[in-house]
């Protein structure tokens, strides 16, 4: 069994930086009405204050249109070493502001971009959480690997993680984010 903490609001937007930062990588599925559903690995650029999720995505990929003809999307992300995982559904946004593109630039994304921040191509996306679900464990993967296997041996039930509600109450994000263990 784990430890139920809800959170809200900023406590909710730090815990979503705090397991995006730590896997970085998410599974980015769009055209979620469709099966198969259509998803690829994405890099994230940054967890802004008010809990916007950015991403750097070429003008004419799949997923643009994707987003074009239906905005909502499911990210998902694994940080195995930890045992930290998140899944969040929310809406995406094609956003072609220059000003951002220069704030979230880093040389990994000439990989994508070939003209640098000038490229033509280059669109962000922006993705504003509606609700989810994270797993954590309490004292790390070796920790909570030796409470399952005293618990095992035992018959007892252990407490390894921990689960809660996230909520930000805020304009931003009405019914914002279920959190589950």
């Amino acid at each position: 069994m784990g430890t139920t903490q809800d959170l809200q609001n900023q406590e909710a937007i730090k815990k979503i930086q705090e397991l995006v930062e730590a896997a970085n990588v998410c599974l980015f599925a769009t055209a979620l009405n469709q099966v198969p559903l259509s998803v690829r690995p994405m890099s994230t650029s940054k967890v802004d204050e008010d809990g916007h999720i950015w991403f750097f995505s070429k003008k004419n990929s799949d997923k643009n249109e994707h987003i074009l003809e239906d905005d909502q999307v499911q990210l998902l992300y694994s940080n195995n070493s930890s045992s930290e995982y998140l899944s969040l559904y929310g809406h995406a946004e094609i956003v072609r502001d220059r000003n951002k593109i220069e704030e979230l630039w880093t040389p990994m994304a000439k990989a994508w971009f070939t003209e640098g921040k000038e490229d033509p191509s280059i669109t962000l996306l922006k993705v504003t959480p509606k609700e989810g679900h994270y797993w954590d464990t309490k004292n790390g993967k070796v920790i909570s690997l030796i409470k399952i296997a005293v618990s095992a041996l035992t018959g007892k039930a252990s407490d390894i993680g921990v689960e809660g509600k996230l909520e930000n109450k805020t304009s931003y994000f009405p019914n914002f984010v279920r959190t589950h263990k």
